[in-house]
């Protein structure tokens, strides 16, 4: 089997990282130095992003998931009163090889994501099935596909690489502490705590990990634990602080009643925001693996919204007014460049800045880090999830996390803030519009700005993002910030109707041109093709393809193959039985009418073979014949009469023919797939509209069932 060079390295690594003793075995810590050989490969770059991003490339996460289980599962149990030397002469206990190991394969699992992903229907996103138990599905199911000689090579690559790290399945119940500590993950995003009872061994860690990261505080103070319906004080006067000498598992349990207490006491006053910050970074240190429990309290305690705003004065908190007003001036000219005109980006003027007390702990926690290559890889973990809920948060959050960042590493600003450029998405759905419009315009090089009125991709995207360029940040293309803007668009049902309504609008601006429509009145044929006075049909239709294809774009990339499903049973029903008066009045002569079917036409087809594919080897295409049998039953009994429509004639007309014709030619496979006896009354519909080949090769590609339909087609019609 050949391999390219870093798919080789990801091999190697697995191997490695492969267990060597078997997890019943691990009681004791005398087997673990066996684990020599994978400290280096842990500790030297496997926990950067390059490593994550070689494994997603080559399908490797669920094998790599799989490795790093067991390890942690392992040093996680282990007291860790041993140590080992890496080559560089570094000594290094079982926290540090469980930590590094642990926030990798946190990493694989997108846990940095808010826990309130946006969704449609029951549909889970695909952000929320990235979790231990599906990549051990994954990765069972490619090892269960070795016996299979019919797979494709790329499966027998991936089975092959499986059986590394077990030839057998593995399941989330093989590793008990990993389990506990997902269940109460997601019991925190859940709910609030409760459950912490006086007198136990999880209180005890509770009020030793209190105590040590509140060690400097005067004698005599008390931080009260108030979590659920128990409380109790961990008392500043008893040296009770507890050293390395607990199984990192076990710290981990107790981790989020320790961050409850602490940010309760900041509350009320007890502990001030600094002790606050300064005792968490204390405590991440001390066991670097809590910054992931850590991560998870602040960002359900920052989505519940029940705490109290804090003023970021200064004084109290760290204040962004050095340079807030530079931020949110910065994002105006951003959004400007893009074509979105935002008329008021904060509310209330010159208001004081406020965060919501666990965004305010959290963002000051994460400055507490100093930017470095050592810290790298938790403000990696800490920073996508800090970014994500000040998006969420009212604005303007997500400035004053910029601001204040940009204070700490001013050579980020530009990326800061064109992140919080794009949080104005959330908070806008006016400014969502503006830029689907824009991204429209550019493309199809009706734009006034000369450095997009070419059109096209290029046009679209631009050349990315980038910074410091003629004094400043050069302008962002649409499709760049749309690209990074549409994850932070929750309610993404209504971009369905705004995405059909604006390529409708392309269709009349295509045809029309800015010119007057006198132009449009007369008919010639010449030798390129059929004109309306100065007006290219050939030519209007490859821009109307273009606008149909970047609207199933959007559509496929904003919600996937729910939100396709939406528009095919339930928008486009209901947009042709809407009355479109402009679109009547505006032409006579029928020209936007017929391009708009014909431009809806090619939309809905390359959105059904986005989300479906044309054949039937894809999963997505099993959910195929429900959605398009509904919309083809909708076509028939339109055609048949029973339905009453309220668009233009000549855009109904040009859909069917344009719809019906596109799956005959281009997939045959979903004619197929249409009951029968609709297919014969979508044959007679066409030939109602003088479609007489066009329903005869419908009632080929039919199949069996319309062989003597279409016989009696032949006959009637004499062909």
């Amino acid at each position: 089997m050949e391999h390219t060079g870093s798919e080789h390295t990801a091999h190697f690594i697995l191997r490695l990282l492969s267990p060597p003793v078997p997890l019943e075995n691990t009681e004791g810590n005398n087997h673990l130095i066996d684990y020599a050989p994978i400290l280096n490969i842990l500790f030297v770059g496997i926990a950067s992003a390059d490593c994550v991003q070689i494994f997603s490339l080559h399908g490797l996460v669920p094998q790599l998931a799989c490795s790093l289980m067991p390890i942690c599962e392992v040093f996680g149990s282990c007291v860790p009163n041993i140590s080992w030397t890496l080559t560089s002469g570094e000594e290094i206990s079982a926290h540090a090889v469980f930590s590094n190991a642990f926030i990798l394969l946190l990493k694989l699992w997108k846990f940095n994501r808010p826990p309130l992903e946006h969704g449609i229907g029951d549909v889970p996103t695909v952000g929320s099935q990235l979790t231990p138990e599906y990549l051990l599905l994954v990765r069972n199911s490619h090892l269960m596909s070795a016996g299979n000689i019919h797979i494709d090579r790329n499966r027998k690559r991936l089975s092959e690489i499986a059986s590394l790290s077990s030839p057998n399945s593995v399941f989330v119940d093989s590793f008990p502490k990993l389990k506990v500590w997902y269940r109460q993950h997601q019991a925190c995003i859940a709910s609030t705590l409760s459950g912490l009872v006086h007198g136990t061994p999880i209180h005890q860690i509770v009020d030793g990990l209190l105590n040590r990261m509140f060690r400097k505080i005067n004698k005599g103070d008390h931080i009260t634990i108030t979590s659920g319906s128990s409380s109790s004080s961990g008392p500043g006067n008893e040296d009770t602080s507890i050293g390395p000498k607990l199984p990192a598992w076990d710290i981990l349990e107790a981790i989020p009643f320790v961050v409850d207490a602490a940010v309760t006491a900041c509350a009320h006053g007890r502990l001030s925001p600094r002790e606050l910050a300064t005792g968490i970074k204390d405590l991440a240190d001390f066991l670097p693996a809590s910054l992931a429990t850590i991560i998870s309290y602040f960002s359900a305690e920052v989505t519940r919204g029940v705490w109290k705003p804090v003023f970021m004065n200064g004084t109290d908190w760290p204040s962004p007014a050095a340079n807030l007003l530079n931020v949110e001036e910065q994002i105006k000219k951003i959004l400007a460049a893009t074509g979105v005109d935002v008329p008021s980006l904060a509310p209330g003027g010159s208001s004081p800045a406020t965060l919501s007390l666990p965004l305010a702990a959290f963002t000051s926690l994460t400055i507490t880090y100093k930017v470095d290559r050592a810290s790298e890889r938790f403000l990696n973990l800490a920073g996508q999830t800090l970014e994500s809920l000040a998006a969420g948060c009212p604005w303007p959050s997500m400035p004053i996390v910029a601001s204040l960042w940009t204070q700490k590493a001013k050579r980020w600003s530009d990326f800061l803030i064109f992140s919080a450029s794009r949080t104005v998405f959330l908070h806008n759905r006016d400014a969502v519009v503006q830029l689907l419009k824009s991204c429209f315009t550019t493309t199809l090089g009706m734009n006034s700005s000369p450095i997009t009125s070419s059109g096209g991709v290029g046009a679209l995207l631009g050349h990315g993002f980038k910074s410091h360029f003629c004094g400043g940040m050069c302008p962002v293309a649409p499709g760049i910030l749309y690209l990074r803007a549409y994850r932070s668009i929750r309610d993404v049902v209504f971009l369905i109707e705004e995405i059909v309504s604006i390529l409708m609008q392309s269709v009349r601006e295509i045809v029309c041109g800015g010119k007057p429509r006198v132009g449009l009145q007369k008919l010639n044929a010449t030798k390129g093709g059929i004109k309306y006075g100065q007006f290219s049909l050939a030519a209007a239709m490859t821009r109307v393809k273009l606008a149909a294809a970047l609207g199933a774009s959007l559509v496929c990339l904003s919600g996937g193959l729910v939100l396709v499903q939406l528009l095919i049973k339930e928008t486009l029903p209901s947009w042709f039985i809407s009355v479109h008066r402009s679109g009547q009045e505006e032409n006579s002569n029928g020209m936007v009418a017929m391009l708009g079917g014909y431009a809806l036409a090619y939309f809905t087809v390359l959105c059904g073979a986005f989300a479906w594919g044309v054949d039937s080897s894809s999963s997505a295409s099993k959910r195929r014949p429900k959605v398009l049998g509904v919309h083809m039953e909708f076509l028939a009994s339109a055609l048949d009469g029973n339905i009453s429509l309220g668009c233009d004639s000549a855009t109904w007309r040009a859909y069917v023919s344009g719809f019906i014709s596109l799956m005959v030619d281009c997939a045959p496979n979903w004619v197929l797939e249409v009951d029968v006896d609709v297919l014969k009354r979508l044959s007679n519909g066409l030939r109602q509209l003088n479609e007489e080949e066009l329903a005869l090769a419908l009632l080929g590609d039919g199949g069996v069932g319309t062989m003597g339909a279409a016989a009696e087609l032949i006959i009637e019609s004499g062909m």
